[in-house]
């Protein structure tokens, strides 16, 4: 079992920034990704940025050169930095570890990007 514990939204202006946090505990030794999804009223949840345990990193397009994931492999903790934020960035987003066999997902952290 891996336990998430997620920190960090809440409502910013457009061209804030915010860095959302997610520290995992339990069965950690397996975690092989670890990412973020979000999901905005009335959407399907969609992946925003995956960390994988080799350093590699993805992005969706929306995201890319705004958004900057990254590992903290000693505090088993993924971050989110998201910067120059829009609008339709607004959305609950949800850290996901995934180990071999299973995924475990976080309770959701709201993001609100308005004026």
């Amino acid at each position: 079992q891996v336990q998430l514990v997620e920190s960090g939204g809440g409502l910013v202006q457009p061209g804030g920034s915010l860095r959302l946090s997610c520290a995992a505990s339990g069965s950690i030794l397996s975690i092989y990704a670890m990412g973020w999804y979000r999901q905005a009223p009335g959407k399907q949840r969609e992946l925003v940025a995956t960390v994988y345990s080799g350093g590699s990193t993805y992005y969706a397009d929306s995201v890319k050169g705004r958004f900057t994931i990254s590992r903290d492999h000693a505090k088993n903790t993924v971050y989110l930095q998201m910067n120059s934020l829009k609008p339709e960035d607004t959305a609950v987003y949800y850290c996901l570890v995934k180990v071999v066999g299973a995924d475990y997902w976080g309770q959701g952290t709201q993001v609100t990007v308005s004026s």
